[in-house]
């Protein structure tokens, strides 16, 4: 027979319930992490790292934030995103004409 001692009550059940965190699913959100850490990112950049890691090679984005660790000075994240932003594929076509001295108007009819 089942005696009243043995059971437990639900809230003694809810207390001790272990948070579980979940790894990261993939190789550049592990990154993203690491970055976020490593450099302090505030929490309203965060979102930005993860697709900076998602949307850029592994090696761009660990040779930025190498270049980071090495060359800034104060609140590194912004020169990390200062890097990231000079990256030639990142730029619009639009951006690149505009960068080399030219124009975008191509002229009158």
């Amino acid at each position: 027979m089942i005696q009243k001692s043995d059971f437990e009550k639900i809230s003694h059940i809810f207390q001790n319930k272990k948070k579980i965190i979940k790894p990261p699913a993939y190789q550049w959100q592990d990154l993203a992490l690491r970055i976020i850490e490593d450099l302090k990112v505030p929490p309203f950049k965060k979102n930005s790292v993860f697709k900076i890691c998602k949307e850029n090679g592994h090696e761009f984005v660990e040779k930025c934030l190498d270049d980071t660790k090495e060359l800034a000075q104060g609140e590194n994240w912004k020169y990390f995103f200062k890097l990231v932003a000079k990256n030639p594929a990142n730029l619009h076509p639009d951006d690149s004409s505009q960068r080399e001295g030219g124009s975008t108007f191509a002229g009158k009819k």
